[in-house]
């Protein structure tokens, strides 16, 4: 009995060693996960806001792929009010031609506002999720489009609109 144990494992790491060890599956993970994100800085007459938004994709095929993301984003008026806002997202894009790319992104943020007293606006800290429909035109690694967000809450939302325009840079 051990010796025919000890065969099939052998004869097993003899004819299966890619499989069995995960080398082929681990470099074609590997050469179908993309990086990506987001990178923005906008200033002036006593506003800042900065965003990092880094996220990854895996393409299953060259028509679906599913990604994941996270993001934050700082925001202050001089005097006024700063805002921090963290969260994280889930991503599936299909590519129904090679220059037409769909995307469904389920979005979830932790806002937190905090104004300044003499306002007169209770500070503010909650959860908000979108839930985004979009379609762009690709052309290789990018990705230029337009989305709307079906679960729009003017006011609750931090995007000042339901429709968004973007550009999607994967790598």
């Amino acid at each position: 009995m051990k010796k025919t144990i000890f065969f099939l494992i052998f004869f097993s790491l003899a004819a299966f060693p890619t499989s069995l060890f995960g080398q082929q599956e681990h470099s074609s993970f590997w050469q179908h996960l993309r990086y990506g994100g987001g990178l923005g800085v906008s200033f002036g007459d006593g506003f800042f806001s900065g965003t990092l938004a880094p996220s990854a994709l895996y393409e299953f095929n060259e028509i679906v792929g599913l990604g994941v993301g996270l993001s934050g984003t700082y925001n202050s008026l001089k005097d006024r009010y700063h805002s921090t806002i963290l969260g994280g997202s889930l991503i599936t894009l299909a590519n129904v031609i090679p220059e037409i790319q769909l995307s469904v992104e389920f979005e979830t943020l932790n806002v937190s506002r905090n104004f300044e007293d003499f306002l007169g606006i209770e500070d503010d800290h909650y959860w908000y999720p979108a839930l985004f429909l979009g379609a762009g035109y690709r052309s290789q690694n990018i990705t230029f489009g337009i989305r709307y967000d079906v679960l729009y809450d003017a006011s609750k939302s931090i995007y000042a609109d339901p429709w968004m325009p973007f550009v999607r840079l994967y790598f």
